[in-house]
C-alpha cells in the first residue's frame, strides 16, 4: 500500500469519524429534548404523547450506544460530557416552561430533521470512504427518524 493510499484512507475514516461524532451529539441533544417532553407534555393527548416519547427517547438510548460504539470500531474515542455534546450538536434546547403539546411535538419534529441531516452527512462520508458497515448504520438511523417524522408531523395534521 502507497502513503497515498495510506492518506487518502486515513483522511476518509476522519471525515467518517467526525460526521459520527456529530451524529452522535445530535442524537444524544435529540434524547434529552425527548425525554424533557415526556415529562412535561401536557393536554388531552397526554398519555398517547407520554408514551410514544418514552419509546422515542428509549430508542434514542439505544441508537447512542451504537453510534459511540461504531466509533470505536473505527478506532476513534466517542465525545461525551453534557458540556462536549452540546457544543457538537445543532439541536436546539426547548425551554422548561409550560406550552402546548403541539409546540413539543413541532420542537421535536425540528430536532429529528437536525438528526436526519446529521445521518445523512455520515452516509455520504462512509460511502465515499467505502465503509459499507457506517453507511449501514447511517441508512437505519435515516429511515428510523423519517418513520418518526411521519409519525410527528400526522399528530400536528389538523390541528
Amino acid at each position: 500500500m502507497s502513503t497515498t493510499t495510506i492518506t487518502s484512507a486515513a483522511a476518509a475514516t476522519t471525515a467518517v469519524a467526525a460526521a459520527l461524532k456529530t451524529l452522535l451529539a445530535d442524537s444524544y441533544a435529540l434524547m434529552a429534548q425527548t425525554h424533557l417532553a415526556h415529562w412535561n407534555v401536557e393536554g388531552p393527548a397526554f398519555f398517547q404523547l407520554h408514551t410514544a416519547f418514552q419509546g422515542h427517547y428509549e430508542e434514542l438510548f439505544t441508537a447512542i450506544d451504537e453510534i459511540a460504539e461504531r466509533l470505536r470500531a473505527l478506532d476513534v474515542l466517542a465525545p461525551g460530557g453534557l458540556a462536549t455534546l452540546a457544543k457538537l450538536s445543532k439541536v436546539h434546547e426547548f425551554g422548561t416552561s409550560a406550552a402546548p403539546a403541539k409546540d413539543f411535538v413541532a420542537h421535536l419534529i425540528e430536532g429529528h430533521e437536525h438528526v436526519v441531516t446529521s445521518a445523512t452527512a455520515v452516509r455520504a462520508a462512509a460511502g465515499e470512504a467505502g465503509d459499507l458497515e457506517t453507511q449501514d448504520l447511517a441508512i437505519g438511523r435515516i429511515q428510523t427518524h423519517q418513520k418518526t417524522l411521519w409519525m410527528l408531523k400526522s399528530f400536528l395534521k389538523n390541528l
